[in-house]
Order: C-alpha cells, then structure tokens, then sequence
C-alpha cells in the first residue's frame, strides 16, 4: 500500500468502485512528430492552424446537418446580429461529434489541460455577408484569475467553408496568450492576423489568446463550428447537464461522456449523491450483445 499523501495522489484517487477514470488515448493514434509540431507552435504562438483533419465527406454531412438549423441570429455586437449560431448542437445532431473528439485536437488537449477536461462549448458559427468583425477577446476571460497566468482552457474553430480575409475568417494576435490585464492597442491591432485555412481544417488556441470571427465583406456566407474545452475544476460555458437530454448523452463515445460531465475531476468533483455521475445514464445505455 502506497504512502504517498501529496496533491497529485488526491486528485489520482479512485472514489468510485464501478466507473473509474478515462482518459482518452489519442496520443497512441496521431503522429508524434507532428504533435510536437503543433504543440510547440500552440505555446509559443498561441495558436496553430492544422490542416486537413476533415474529409470531404464528413464536411458535406456536417453542412447538410446543420445548414436546416440555421435561423436564429445574435442578439447583440459580440454574437453578431449578422451571425447565425446554433446551440446546444448535441440535442440536434451528433454530426459535430466526430470533430469534438478528433484525435489530433485530443492529444494536444491532453498535452495542455489536465485529466477528466471538459466540454466547455461547442456551436456551429454562420457569418453572413455584411458582419463586422467581433470584438477581440479571450475565451477564458470569464474566469476571474489574475493575468498573466495559465490558461485554464482551449479552444477549436473548424472551417467548413474555406476561411479567408475576406469572409470573416478567424483573426488573432499571436502571442498574446503571454499578457497581463492589458486590453488590445492600435499597435496590437496592426500585428492581428486572420487565419486562412481550407474546409476540414482547424485553428487551435489557447483560453488565454486574444482572438474574434473576422469581418465578412464578401458576398457568401462562412460556416464555421467551434468546441471549446476547459480545466474540470471550471465551470463549462454551456451547461451541458441540462442542455444534452440523457439518453443522448448516452449514445455519444466514452471521451465524449467524459468531456459532457460525466467524469469526476480529482477524487470528487462531478460526483452526483456520492457516486459516479455515469450512473444516471445506466437505464439509457443500450446492453452489449456481443
């Protein structure tokens, strides 16, 4: 029997005897090379564009899912009154599902977040022709942590459409990751850059990159979708418990179910009355046949 007594052995703990810890192995099905790559560029810059992670074919599934969703528009400056989002993606369609968990966003999730990381987000993002750019901001500027500091979250957005200046394609500010409580300047503004990517590729970023959809002075529309992940130890933006009906969750992968909160962060965190936060789904989970 183990001794040990520190920190990291507490948050280790198994408190629950059916359901024990997951963790995704997505590091054992991706490149290391590469992984190093984008890991290296993703701390220092802050960002780094991946191409290529979709095919063709799950672009066009994850379009005609979708684009009959499409409707409702934000209702302020920074949702875009020009900006069609959709919410709560996962009650409507689980065609996102294969790029919320891709293994290259995994790993590098893996390498930058601690274990039992959720689900913080995840939208499907339309700028319409005419949107001016959003306002620039930090995904996890919401956490009311002094900076500089950790970046206690991550964050993708997929080009479904290609991505460029002129449609409202991503724009950042490398770097910026590292500042304190400082907001953008005119000088900042000048070094910010739009990330141009092809359909099925994707821009990884951490919580603390200043960041916003571009403006859209093109004549077409630019779809987008966007997961955003953070510490288990954070409350996730979308409230996916009450958002996410239980017999859907329990259709979604087991790296899913743990990203939707059905995990414990540490020994007790996510626990419901005591026991693993898995077992609400037991009456919905279809029995193995095999």
């Amino acid at each position: 029997m183990s001794d040990d007594r520190s920190l990291d052995a507490y948050h280790a703990l198994e408190t629950a005897n059916k359901y024990k810890k997951t963790h995704s192995n997505a590091g054992e099905r991706v490149d290391p090379d590469l992984l190093q790559q984008y890991l290296k560029q993703v701390l220092e810059e802050g960002y780094v564009v991946i191409p290529d992670l979709l095919s063709q074919e799950q672009i066009d599934l994850i379009r005609s899912a979708v684009e009959p969703l499409l409707g409702h528009r934000g209702r302020n400056f920074f949702e875009g009154e020009l900006t069609q989002r959709i919410y709560s993606v996962m009650a409507k369609t689980f065609a996102l599902n294969p790029m919320v968990e891709h293994p290259m966003i995994l790993a590098l999730l893996d390498a930058v977040l601690m274990p039992s990381y959720l689900l913080s987000q995840l939208q499907v993002i339309n700028i319409l022709p005419g949107e001016q750019q959003q306002p620039l901001h930090a995904d996890d500027g919401y956490v009311q942590i002094p900076r500089p500091r950790k970046f206690v979250s991550a964050a993708t957005v997929w080009a479904i459409d290609d991505f460029r200046e002129e449609n409202g394609g991503t724009t950042i500010i490398p770097g910026s990751h590292h500042w304190g409580d400082k907001q953008p300047g005119e000088d900042d503004l000048k070094r910010q850059v739009s990330c141009e990517m092809k359909a099925g590729s994707a821009v990884f970023f951490l919580g603390t990159l200043w960041h916003g959809g571009g403006a859209n002075v093109s004549d077409q529309p630019r779809l987008a979708a966007t997961a955003q992940y953070c510490e288990g130890f954070i409350r996730p933006q979308e409230n996916f418990s009450l958002s996410v009906p239980l017999e859907r969750a329990a259709q979604c992968s087991e790296d899913i179910k743990r990203m939707l909160g059905y995990s414990i962060f540490g020994p007790f965190m996510g626990m419901v009355d005591g026991k693993h936060p898995k077992r609400i789904l037991e009456p919905y989970l279809k029995p193995n046949l095999s």
